[in-house]
């Protein structure tokens, strides 16, 4: 095995770089509010129909139809889908407080995924094309 000390000396600034930023994060105080969000975009085929299988179960689960779906649990929260096209399936779920989405789907067989928990979220996304899927999981503190 052979130690490169290159990659090692860049591995060393790039943690070192990565502390410098983290460390006022770390240091503030609890009640700063923010999120954290993962957004999940799969490759076409059979991870893309997956997803899809998965949100048409968590949509039955739910008593939803296919198409445009909105679920809600909490105060102040607003949410759109405007969908233009065959076939789109779109559905934005919020649980909590003061959560705004949007959801756009241009085209045909699109189908996306708004998660949102916690409290104060914004999330807007846009689909333009055809059989495009997502899903996008936000968490506000």
């Amino acid at each position: 095995m052979t130690i490169r000390p290159r990659k090692v000396l860049k591995a060393i600034a790039a943690g070192l770089m990565a502390v410098t930023i983290a460390s006022p994060v770390l240091a503030a105080p609890a009640n700063i509010g923010g999120s954290l969000s993962i957004t999940i975009l799969p490759a076409a085929g059979e991870q893309a129909n997956a997803m899809r299988a998965g949100m048409q179960i968590f949509q039955l689960i739910n008593a939803m139809e296919n198409g445009a779906n909105i679920s809600q649990n909490g105060l102040n929260n607003s949410a759109g889908i405007g969908q233009d096209g065959l076939g789109n399936n779109g559905l934005i779920y919020q649980d909590g407080v003061g959560h705004n989405a949007t959801l756009n789907q241009t085209g045909n067989n699109n189908s996306y995924g708004i998660f949102q928990f916690g409290e104060n979220t914004d999330v807007d996304v846009s689909q333009y094309g055809n059989d495009q899927t997502g899903a996008t999981f936000i968490f506000g503190f």
